[in-house]
């Protein structure tokens, strides 16, 4: 199996496909498209870990590499989103709070934070579904099924 390439898999969890870029290993991006890539693979261990992860076993995220490439404010968001743990949720105020070097009572911060989520390049790998007032990089009945699964 290539440490390199676009995989994608339907859930029948989710009633969707998800499609998962790697580069070097790394997952880069996640996404919910209507079809797949025509040339994407559904043998990947990290489509494995989703399977797992939506069939309820409990999962850390923080297992995946992922690769992050993303401003430096948002990066420090998106990581923070990252130590969530499964089954807890944060507001967005306390996510921007324990962001070193960010000040959660700055609205230009928040609004950062919220983009952050919202144009998160690897949901589910950066678990925004746990932020429960702020966006996020999935469709809206995914985010739901995810929050469900966890019990959020």
């Amino acid at each position: 199996m290539s440490g390199t390439g676009i995989f994608a898999r339907t859930f029948e969890e989710l009633d969707a496909v998800v499609q998962i870029g790697i580069a070097n290993g790394r997952v880069i991006s996640l996404s919910v498209p209507d079809t797949p890539e025509p040339n994407a693979s559904s043998d990947n261990e990290k489509l494995d870990w989703i399977d797992g992860y939506l069939a309820g076993t409990e999962q850390d995220v923080t297992d995946i590499e992922i690769g992050l490439t993303v401003p430096g404010e948002q990066r420090t968001v998106l990581e923070n989103v990252r130590k969530i743990p499964y089954g807890e949720e944060l507001r967005l105020k306390r996510v921007v709070a324990r962001s070193q070097g960010l000040d959660p009572d700055a609205e230009a911060v928040l609004k950062t934070a919220r983009t952050a989520l919202a144009e998160n390049p690897i949901p589910l790998f950066i678990p925004d579904h746990r932020v429960v007032d702020g966006p996020s990089g999935l469709p809206a009945d995914v985010e739901a099924t995810l929050r469900k699964i966890e019990g959020l």
